[in-house]
C-alpha cells in the first residue's frame, strides 16, 4: 500500500504539472485545461500546472463584483468530497506529497502532532472562513478584491509557482518584494516543521482539507473496520501518522486515508471499501 500510494502521488503530481515548457520559459500555461480544477492543492501559477486549484477557483468566484454564490466551486467540492473525502489529501495532493517526503528526512525527533493539537486543528477552518471566504470578498488591493489565501499564505503557491517563475524569468525577479519574502518565510517555516511534525500544513492550515474533512464520514471511499476480527492490538493506532484512535480512522475529519493502518493490521480487519463509515464502525 505504501509503495502504491507514493506511486499515485508522484504520477498525479507529474501529470497535473506536466507543462515542461512553462518551467523552461518561466511562463504560465493558459490553455483551455486551466478552466478545469484538479482535486488537490495545485497552484494555478505553477508554470507546469495544466489545470487550476479549487481553492484558487473559489476565491476567483468570490472576487467578482457583487455577491454571487459560487455554485461551480461548491459543486466541485461536493463531487470530490462525497466520492473521496480526504483521500484527496492523502493520495492526490502535490503539497501533501512534499510534506510526506520532508517528514522522511532523518532529522529531529519525529512527532505526529503539535502541542495543543485539539485547538490548533481548527486553524484550517479559520483559514477557510477568514482568508478564503471573508478575505476574498472584502479585502481590496487598489480597485480589485484580493484572493487573500493565495496572496498572503499559500505555501504551495510559493513552492510550485513563485520560486520556479522567478528562477526562470529574470523580468519577474525584479518585481519580487516584501510580500514574496513574507511568503518565502512561511514556506521555510512549514518545510522545517514538516521534517519534525507530520503534515503540519494539512493538519493546521489547509482550507481544502477543512472542506474535504466535512465529507469524511459520508464519502464513498472509506476504510472499513471489521470489528469481529479485531483483537484490539492497537497496531493501527500506532501506525497512524495522525495519532487517530481506531474509531476515528476514516470517519474523523482529520483522517487522510493514507492506508498505513490497513498495512499495519495483523488481522487484516481494516480495508478500503465503498461502505459508509457510520455503518462500517457498527
Amino acid at each position: 500500500m505504501k509503495r502504491l500510494r507514493l506511486l499515485v502521488q508522484l504520477l498525479f503530481t507529474i501529470v497535473t504539472n506536466g507543462y515542461a515548457y512553462g518551467f523552461l520559459s518561466g511562463k504560465i500555461y493558459r490553455g483551455s485545461l486551466k478552466y478545469a480544477c484538479v482535486p488537490g492543492l495545485n497552484c494555478y501559477s505553477c508554470p507546469g500546472a495544466v489545470a487550476s486549484c479549487p481553492i484558487g477557483a473559489l476565491q476567483a468566484l468570490l472576487n467578482r463584483q457583487g455577491f454571487q454564490i459560487p455554485f461551480a466551486a461548491l459543486g466541485f467540492f461536493f463531487l470530490f468530497g462525497s466520492l473521496l473525502g480526504r483521500f484527496v489529501c492523502g493520495w492526490l495532493c502535490p503539497f501533501g506529497l512534499v510534506q510526506d517526503l520532508l517528514h522522511k528526512i532523518p532529522l529531529f525527533k519525529k512527532k505526529k502532532r503539535l502541542p495543543h493539537h485539539h485547538i490548533l486543528k481548527y486553524g484550517k477552518y479559520v483559514t477557510l472562513v477568514f482568508l478564503v471566504c471573508v478575505g476574498s470578498m472584502f479585502l481590496f488591493g487598489g480597485y480589485a478584491k484580493v484572493p487573500a489565501f493565495c496572496k498572503f499564505l499559500c505555501p504551495s503557491g510559493t513552492l510550485f509557482g513563485a520560486i520556479p517563475l522567478l528562477s526562470a524569468n529574470e523580468s519577474l525577479r525584479g518585481q519580487a518584494g516584501g510580500l514574496f519574502l513574507w511568503k518565502l518565510g512561511i514556506l521555510l517555516g512549514i518545510v522545517l516543521l514538516s521534517i519534525k511534525v507530520y503534515r503540519p500544513f494539512c493538519q493546521y492550515l489547509c482550507p481544502l482539507g477543512a472542506i474535504y474533512g466535512w465529507f469524511n464520514r459520508f464519502s464513498l471511499v472509506q476504510i472499513h473496520w471489521q470489528e469481529a476480527l479485531c483483537t484490539s492490538c492497537h497496531a493501527c493506532e500506532a501506525a497512524c501518522p495522525l495519532a487517530l484512535s481506531l474509531r476515528e480512522i476514516s470517519c474523523s475529519a482529520e483522517c487522510i486515508r493514507c492506508g498505513k493502518c490497513v498495512d499495519a493490521c495483523p488481522q487484516k480487519c481494516l480495508h478500503f471499501s465503498a461502505k459508509k463509515a457510520d455503518t462500517a464502525h457498527e
